[in-house]
C-alpha cells in the first residue's frame, strides 16, 4: 500500500485552491503505475516524490496529469514543497530552503512559515519563450464561445504560444466578465488548439495594473479546467515582459486570480527580475492547505 496525502495549493483556505495528490514514497513504482495511479486520483496534477539523484537535494519528483507526464508544473511544486518542509509541525517562524529534482531542471525553493502562515516559492527552472502567434481572431472566438470583440486587451490583441516546459496558448480577454463565458467548443477549439500546437489554453483578462484574472482549460489533457497553473503564469511574464510591460532593470511583481469560475479561487504570485531588458528570472509563490491522507493499492 502507498500513502496518498492531498493539499489545496494556492490558497489558505480548504476546498479552494487547485487540489493536488502526493505520493510520498514512490521510489521503485515504474511509470505506468505512476500514470495508473494519477489516472485514479483523476486530480489535475498529481506529484511522486522519490530519493534524490544528487544527495545535496531535497527529492526527484515526478508529475502526471491523469492522461500524461508532464516535465514540470506550479501547484504540485509549491504543494510538494510545503508538504516536504514540515513546517507545520515547527513551532514560531522558520525559513527553509532546498531544491527538487524536476524532469525540466532542478527547482529552487524557499518555504517561509511567519505568524503561523505557511509560503513557499520555486524558480521557474526554464525561462518562457515564444512558440508561435495566432492570428485568426474569429476562430479563436469561435472557440471559447465570444465575440471576436471579446479577444484582444491592452497587454496584446492575439493570442500567442508560449513555454517554459510545459506550452500553453496564452489568449487575451477584453474583460472578466467575457472570461467567465468562455467555454471550449468542440471542432473550433479542436482547430484552434491545432494551430497553436498545443493541448492547453490559459485566458487572461487585466483587472488592474499587474493584476490578472485568469482560466486554463485543457480537455485532451485529462483537465477540462484547471484552478490554478502556476507554469502558464511563468510563461505568461515572457509575454508581459516582450510587451514592456516590466522596466528594464528591474524587479517586478504581478497577481493572478484564477478559478473562480469553478468556485475555487486560487491566489498566484509572480516576482520576476529584468536585467537589461531582457527575462532574468520568474519565481511563482503561493500557500497551501492539507486536506486528506490516505492508503492505495499498487497498480499491478
Amino acid at each position: 500500500m502507498l500513502d496518498v496525502i492531498t493539499y489545496d495549493v494556492f490558497t489558505e483556505t480548504p476546498f479552494q485552491g487547485n487540489p493536488l495528490a502526493i505520493i510520498p514514497q514512490a521510489d521503485g513504482l515504474t511509470t505506468s503505475q505512476m500514470q495508473t495511479l494519477a489516472r485514479e486520483l483523476n486530480l489535475s496534477e498529481t506529484i511522486f516524490v522519490m530519493r534524490p539523484e544528487n544527495p545535496a537535494n531535497k527529492a526527484k519528483v515526478r508529475i502526471f496529469f491523469p492522461k500524461a507526464e508532464i516535465p514540470f508544473a506550479g501547484h504540485p511544486t509549491i504543494g510538494c514543497a510545503i508538504h516536504l518542509s514540515a513546517l507545520a509541525d515547527v513551532q514560531g517562524d522558520a525559513t527553509i530552503d532546498f531544491t527538487l529534482e524536476e524532469n525540466a531542471g532542478p527547482v529552487p525553493v524557499t518555504v517561509r512559515k511567519t505568524d503561523g502562515r505557511i509560503w513557499a516559492e520555486f524558480t521557474a527552472p526554464l525561462l518562457p519563450t515564444r512558440c508561435r502567434d495566432i492570428r485568426d481572431i474569429d476562430l479563436t472566438a469561435h472557440a471559447l464561445g465570444l465575440e471576436p470583440s471579446d479577444i484582444g486587451n491592452a497587454i496584446c490583441t492575439t493570442p500567442e504560444a508560449w513555454q517554459a516546459g510545459p506550452d500553453y496558448l496564452l489568449v487575451p480577454v477584453a474583460t472578466p466578465a467575457a472570461l467567465g463565458k468562455c467555454k471550449p467548443m468542440g471542432a473550433a477549439w479542436d482547430s484552434l488548439t491545432e494551430q497553436a500546437g498545443t493541448i492547453s489554453a490559459w485566458l487572461f483578462a487585466p483587472e488592474a495594473e499587474h493584476r490578472f484574472r485568469a482560466r486554463m482549460f485543457s480537455p485532451a489533457g485529462g483537465t477540462p479546467e484547471d484552478p490554478a497553473t502556476g507554469s502558464a503564469v511563468v510563461t505568461f511574464t515572457g509575454l508581459l515582459a516582450q510587451q514592456g510591460c516590466f522596466a528594464a532593470q528591474s524587479a517586478s511583481r504581478i497577481e493572478v486570480t484564477q478559478g473562480i469560475e469553478m468556485g475555487r479561487r486560487s491566489d498566484i504570485l509572480a516576482n520576476v527580475e529584468m536585467q537589461g531588458g531582457e527575462l532574468a528570472a520568474v519565481r511563482i509563490g503561493g500557500s497551501a492547505v492539507r486536506i486528506s491522507s490516505g492508503r492505495m493499492r499498487i497498480p499491478a
